[in-house]
């Protein structure tokens, strides 16, 4: 199952999947070789590594079959390394260096309530409370504080906000859109020079020395 985070007052998301059950999930992708019969580090976009092998033969961005894992011989940091069918020694497995390896959207279970999938978002038109186009939701971030929407009109002048009940009280995925209600942003004052503080407590003291 992909990775998931719970609203709490925030909202949760699903990272991998889409609105059209034909399209495709990305799941994993092949990092590099791992020793010299073919082994392959495979960097997993799951909630955990091993879901990977849930969803039988991965396919490639086309949707053909690229990856039939035979076994798990191990584990690194970022996922799993696994032996394939067909892959037995270091320069194929080389070669798949960077494969990026999906299952069906119809593969994957439906959110439930107050779940979403990363992509489901992607897209979206983003509208103020008021209904001003604000642009569409161009990403979904996870700094290690809750995940974060960006949104705009292209890559050159994005905003970003908290995924909220309070920031963004309207997910509306049959209309394609979704309201936010940014915090008023607040201006903190330039703290004071050394300089413009003696001529402060001069004026407040008497004339300064020289």
């Amino acid at each position: 199952m992909p990775k998931r985070s719970r609203r709490r007052p925030f909202r949760r998301l699903r990272p991998f999947a889409n609105r059209d059950p034909a399209r495709l999930v990305c799941v994993a992708e092949i990092a590099t070789a791992h020793g010299v019969r073919g082994a392959l580090k495979l960097r997993t976009f799951t909630a955990e590594p091993e879901n990977v092998l849930a969803y039988g033969p991965l396919l490639d961005e086309r949707g053909e079959v690229r990856l039939v894992i035979r076994r798990v011989v191990g584990v690194w940091k970022s996922g799993l390394i696994v032996e394939a069918e067909g892959v037995d020694d270091r320069t194929t497995a080389e070669f798949m260096r960077g494969l990026r390896l999906y299952v069906p959207r119809a593969a994957l279970p439906e959110p439930g309530e107050e779940e979403y999938y990363h992509v489901d978002l992607i897209g979206l038109r983003v509208e103020d409370t008021e209904g001003r186009h604000l642009g569409e939701v161009l990403a979904v971030h996870d700094f290690g504080a809750g995940e974060i929407l960006e949104y705009g009109h292209g890559r050159h002048r994005t905003r970003m906000i908290r995924f909220t009940r309070e920031e963004v009280p309207v997910v509306d995925l049959a209309g394609g859109r979704i309201v936010v209600a940014p915090r008023p942003e607040v201006t903190v004052p330039p703290a004071p020079t050394a300089g413009a503080e003696e001529a402060e407590g001069a004026g407040e003291g008497g004339e300064a020395r020289s």
